[in-house]
């Protein structure tokens, strides 16, 4: 009879231990693998973004951050959006046909763009990765050509892209600058990141 209550208590112990040992590795991994799930930051950093557009007056430019990339809003002017047609010959891709990044299908136009009056695309410059700066004044300029329309200069390697933010030829950017998803929710805000209604 001593032998089974003997047995008995070690069964009793080997249950606890276990139960315990299984509480506790439960309690430890459950840390660990929520560690592999994103933060609320980088959520935040790839969900789209609502920007209002309302006081960007024509000729003016706003730069919001999507994904850690700056987007720039510019609202071209009735002659930005006319001298755009004229351009085609001296540009590398002037339909947005190259496939280097997906390009929206409404962005495959002289404006490349929903609305021609807004242009909407990712301020980095597809060679290196630089930010180039804003050109918008038409004219003789230094490192532009004689006939500048405005545009953009990229400042490290002389890429220059027009009010479209398409490349012109001979330049060391292979492409047009990126045009990022994004749809018109009313006529004063637009959002970035996405194009598809829920």
């Amino acid at each position: 009879m001593s032998d089974n209550a003997v047995d008995q208590g070690k069964r009793t112990w080997l249950i606890a231990s276990s139960c315990a040992g299984a509480v506790g590795g439960v309690a430890v991994a459950v840390p660990f693998v929520s560690t592999f799930a994103p933060s609320e930051r980088a959520k935040a950093a790839g969900a789209a973004v609502e920007v209002d557009i309302s006081g960007i007056k024509p000729g003016e430019k706003l730069t919001v951050e999507w994904r850690g990339k700056p987007v720039w809003v510019v609202r071209r002017t009735p002659e930005q959006v006319a001298a755009l047609k004229t351009l085609t010959p001296k540009l590398v891709d002037p339909a947005s046909e190259r496939t280097a990044y997906p390009i929206p299908e409404y962005a495959k136009n002289a404006g490349r763009s929903i609305k021609e009056e807004f242009l909407i695309v990712i301020g980095v410059c597809t060679h290196l990765g630089c930010s180039p700066s804003d050109k918008f004044v038409a004219g003789p300029q230094p490192s532009l050509p004689d006939d500048w329309q405005g545009g953009f200069l990229c400042p490290c390697h002389g890429s220059i892209f027009d009010m479209a933010g398409r490349v012109f030829k001979n330049m060391p950017a292979p492409d047009n600058l990126e045009v990022p998803p994004h749809m018109f929710l009313s006529d004063s805000k637009v959002l970035i990141g996405e194009d598809k209604k829920a």
